[in-house]
């Protein structure tokens, strides 16, 4: 069981990257009135068969050669579920996959989001040929973050330069703290 829903996040969004796809978004969003906390991340990748995604939650079913199961989306699964929340993935092959988890925010076994700000930010830096957009909504206060648009700004200037890196970096962590307002999710 991983420590933090920031490293599910992690997790899955992998899959997007070893699925090929060139866009992926992710949300989060919280929405305290309504006790609520859900993880949406869709990407343009290849796509399952219906048999693939009925499988997916197996923890003895992976499509890697390299190991014999696959316990990401298992436990990302009982995670949301075992808070009173919901979980569900839904794809199409040559489209693309949707996972999207909820939880209830004050469910005592509710992990803590954790490092989601390390979490894209590792992500965008380390797969710059892939573009993402990530959202981040806490009540009514959201922000957006879209590599195309900072890729258009920066005109071919790499997002895993150093200076451009640090940028992204500073971007998430002051974003995310004027979102929060002292909410810690």
């Amino acid at each position: 069981m991983m420590t933090e829903l920031a490293l599910n996040v992690l997790d899955v969004t992998e899959n997007s990257v070893r699925a090929e796809a060139s866009l992926v978004h992710v949300t989060v969003e919280a929405d305290t009135d309504k006790d609520r906390l859900v993880i949406l991340i869709e990407d343009d990748g290849c796509g399952m068969t219906e048999e693939q995604v009925a499988s997916v939650v197996d923890p003895f079913f992976t499509t890697r050669t390299t190991r014999k199961v696959g316990l990401g989306i298992p436990f990302y699964k009982y995670a949301a579920e075992s808070t009173g929340g919901s979980f569900s993935i839904t794809s199409e092959v040559g489209v693309g996959t949707k996972v999207r988890a909820e939880f209830v925010l004050s469910h005592v076994d509710r992990m803590p989001l954790g490092d989601m700000c390390g979490t894209m930010h590792t992500l965008i830096t380390f797969n710059t040929h892939i573009d993402f957009v990530y959202t981040y909504c806490v009540d009514e206060r959201s922000f957006v973050l879209d590599t195309r648009e900072f890729k258009e700004i920066l005109e071919g200037v790499p997002l895993d330069e150093p200076e451009v890196s640090g940028y992204i970096e500073t971007f998430l962590i002051e974003n995310t703290a004027e979102v929060n307002q002292g909410i810690i999710l």
